[in-house]
């Protein structure tokens, strides 16, 4: 397979999960963008600003997400995201979808 089109295939597959991947790490703890960037990054799920904010705005608006704005020591203050009680009960669902997900890709693969 050409290396082109290989890179174009993983990047629709980060695409794919990058609203998945983005709940998982706030779920951890209340985090600001540039920190969901920098973990996203660090596990190889490149993203920019550019496409991070629309999607915290656009899973707010689901309901799944909400923020504070809090101070912050090397700057101005930061905004907070948090899962609401929605968009745990979400996650845990995309969990499941996850799981079955990989099963059935692995039986195709074996």
């Amino acid at each position: 397979m050409k290396e082109e089109l290989q890179e174009s295939y993983k990047n629709q597959m980060r695409k794919g999960m990058l609203e998945f991947c983005t709940l998982l790490i706030i779920e951890k703890d209340k985090a600001y963008a540039s920190k969901i960037i920098t973990q996203l990054k660090m596990a190889d799920l490149l993203v920019v600003e550019g496409t991070l904010y629309p999607l915290l705005s656009r899973l707010k608006s689901q309901g799944l997400l909400e923020y504070s704005w809090e101070e912050s020591r090397s700057g101005p203050p930061r905004k907070y995201y948090e899962l609401t009680n929605e968009g745990k009960k979400t996650l845990e669902n995309l969990k499941k979808i996850w799981k079955e997900l990989i099963q059935s890709i692995n039986s195709l693969i074996k």
